[in-house]
């Protein structure tokens, strides 16, 4: 009886991207609401947080069986209980985090087009959807660093369909291809920043400049890594502790073990780590999201802290 009721549970929740479109309009919504003086704002941002707990927690099978990646998993896994606390904490009175409601609200309205909207027609000319033209403009960009570096894969076409792929011939005849996904554009990340840059009151020039800084970094870092990951994988060049790595990943492909190593592991930390240190030039040129992370930190460790004095940085009017 137990397992039917979860299964009825589970069968109510959407696809993974329709969910994130209701969250994206719910957080919108309050958004709205809040401009305008109305109580109602809180009550709905606050249900809403707890909407985008479940999300988090619907997204961990994929994370963990599918896409093989503990990084994700845990943050999915970290994400359920952090977005109702953030929920209850709001609704208590915590009007600073309406900062970082905006900031997802708009976060999801930049990344959600380019894995939604589809290829369509007008006036007899056919506009491809966003998603294949950010994935071939990357994978044309790795392709080109990766001849640069003297290794020449055969472009083949992705499993997708696009211009997205390498294929490396090893000694052994054994053919490894190598795709690029929307996952490899670097876009989650750039819609992170901007959400946030977007979301806090702050100078217009102070915006672009946090934009500049943070963006093309974001873009420079992702192409070197598809290109580490393509080479690494490629060539073999990781292919250490196989027996040890198939069983950490539920995997059973021993060509697998160099690109689970490079990008599940080396390439997810590092990122982790790289979004640290661009998230803090970034409030170096925009010290008003300091409230922000003041208020993620909250939510991790349940104290307050003054990043501001921490980090040096100028004291200018923020979004409080």
């Amino acid at each position: 009886m137990f397992g039917s009721g979860v299964s009825a549970i589970l069968s109510l929740i959407p696809d993974t991207f329709t969910f994130a479109w209701i969250v994206a309009v719910l957080f919108a919504t309050a958004w709205l609401l809040d401009s305008r003086g109305l109580a109602a704002g809180r009550a709905l941002a606050a249900g809403t947080w707890a909407v985008f707990g479940l999300f988090w927690l619907s997204t961990v099978p994929y994370f963990a069986f599918e896409h093989q990646s503990y990084v994700e998993s845990i943050l999915a896994l970290v994400g359920f209980p952090a977005s109702v606390y953030a929920g209850y904490l709001l609704y208590s009175g915590r009007a600073s985090l309406f900062t970082l409601t905006r900031a997802i609200a708009i976060m999801l309205f930049i990344y959600l087009p380019f894995e939604t909207i589809p290829a369509f027609t007008v006036a007899g000319v056919t506009v491809p959807e966003p998603r294949r033209v950010l994935i071939e403009i990357v994978a044309s960009q790795t392709g080109a660093l990766i001849d640069l570096l003297g290794y020449a894969p055969e472009a083949v076409t992705s499993s997708e369909g696009y211009d997205a792929a390498y294929s490396w011939t090893l000694e052994d005849g054994h053919t490894v291809v190598i795709h690029i996904v929307l996952a490899c554009t670097g876009l989650g990340s750039m819609a992170i920043f901007g959400g946030l840059v977007a979301a806090v009151q702050a100078p217009l020039s102070r915006k672009l400049r946090a934009l500049a800084v943070s963006l093309p970094l974001i873009y420079v870092l992702n192409i070197l890594r598809t290109t580490f990951i393509s080479v690494v994988a490629g060539n073999q060049y990781m292919h250490w502790y196989p027996d040890l790595v198939l069983t950490m990943f539920g995997a059973t492909d021993p060509y697998r073990v160099s690109f689970l190593i490079s990008d599940r592991i080396m390439s997810q930390l590092l990122a982790v780590v790289a979004l640290v240190g661009i998230t803090f030039l970034v409030v170096r040129q925009m010290p008003e999201l300091v409230v922000v992370l003041e208020d993620v930190l909250y939510l991790l460790t349940g104290e307050e802290h003054d990043l501001t004095e921490s980090l040096d940085l100028p004291r200018e009017p923020t979004n409080r």
